[in-house]
């Protein structure tokens, strides 16, 4: 083959740049994996696509786009200790130092080393055909799911499962989703698995709303308002949910997951940026009321969900309504950042089980 290979860049003047570099070569305890699907995320869209916005963990070093790749192992460098050639692979996108506290809990994300990189900001990422990875960031993609599947779970499901296991999820429970991009439609579908049996969804965009109604992803949708809390409780007995998982990043939206949980309730923010204004004695206090922060997840958490998309017979590919090749990853990062679709997704090739 040859060892030169098209990559996609961020400017941050809301463009994608087209490069071509060298294909690289894996050293000890490295991988090269030849890329089959990479998806777009929306901090993808937030810190970098329109400015350089991210300082630290989110500043972005003009690597190579992309942190929700899943491909095929096609090459190891020495040392390998679970991998081989051919396998199937989800890569966790957060490349930790491996021996702080957080690391050896699985959750690199959380790794505050200068040694800790994330692929698609400070290091090479997933908007090539070929990826260089550290074999243990590398998650098993099962037979049963696809790699587009498994570029959702790198981030997105992955992100949206931690959450919803911290405010824990069964069949007693309403669930409300505030915020239907791309992640909020993935809470939907994994509250649904999980055996949630009333699900509702709320966003300001009507076309976010007809994919969750369209894909029987909720029972009941609404286009936000000022009579949106109302139309919950009244859906619920005037009780409200017993959880609710904000997906906006925006200020009303998470006061609207707040004061539509009932007492007792459990509150999960997943949605990033923006601020958030609410009373604390009326809406947290006084009705007991739990709020959770979630950050991603961990590698052995993204593992077990793998085995659980199975089980369920769910597959994350289907919140995809947009496909591009390489080449028009300008036009997919563009869709991306208009907010009006589902999940976005660069693939390489055809797509096989």
């Amino acid at each position: 083959m040859s060892n030169l290979m098209k990559a996609a860049y961020l400017p941050g003047n809301s463009t994608v740049a087209i490069k071509e570099v060298e294909i690289p070569e894996p050293g000890y305890g490295e991988v090269l994996i030849r890329t089959k699907a990479s998806t777009i995320c929306g901090s993808d869209i937030r810190a970098i696509y329109r400015e350089h916005l991210g300082k630290g963990p989110e500043g972005y070093m003009d690597k190579i786009a992309g942190h929700e790749p899943a491909g095929q192992i096609v090459k190891c460098g020495p040392g390998m200790r679970r991998f081989k050639e051919g396998d199937r692979v989800i890569l966790y996108h957060i490349s930790g130092c491996g021996l702080c506290p957080d690391c050896r809990r699985g959750y690199m994300i959380s790794c505050t080393s200068p040694l800790r990189a994330a692929y698609g900001w400070q290091r090479d990422g997933g908007m090539a055909p070929y990826i260089l990875a550290d074999e243990k960031d590398c998650v098993p993609l099962p037979d049963g799911l696809t790699y587009t599947d498994g570029a959702q779970v790198a981030c997105g499901f992955g992100t949206v499962y931690e959450g919803l296991e911290k405010i824990g999820i069964s069949g007693n429970d309403a669930v409300l989703v505030v915020g239907l991009g791309p992640v909020g439609l993935a809470a939907l579908m994994l509250a649904k698995a999980m055996g949630a049996q009333k699900l509702i969804g709320v966003d300001i965009m009507e076309e976010r709303c007809k994919i969750a109604l369209d894909k029987k992803l909720a029972d009941h949708v609404f286009i936000s308002g000022e009579d949106t809390l109302g139309k919950i409780l009244e859906l619920t007995q005037g009780y409200g949910v017993e959880r609710a998982v904000d997906c906006s990043g925006n200020n009303s939206g998470r006061q609207l997951a707040i004061r539509a949980a009932r007492k007792w309730g459990k509150i999960v923010f997943i949605g990033e940026g923006g601020t958030v204004d609410f009373n604390p004695s009326p809406d947290i206090i006084h009705d007991q009321k739990t709020v959770f922060g979630s950050w991603v997840t961990s590698i052995w958490k993204m593992e077990e969900l793998t085995e659980k998309l199975v089980r369920w017979n769910i597959h994350p590919e289907d919140l995809v309504t947009n496909r591009f090749p390489l080449d028009k990853a300008s036009e997919a990062y563009g869709l991306m950042a208009e907010g009006r679709c589902g999940k976005v997704a660069v693939v390489f090739d055809e797509e096989v089980k």
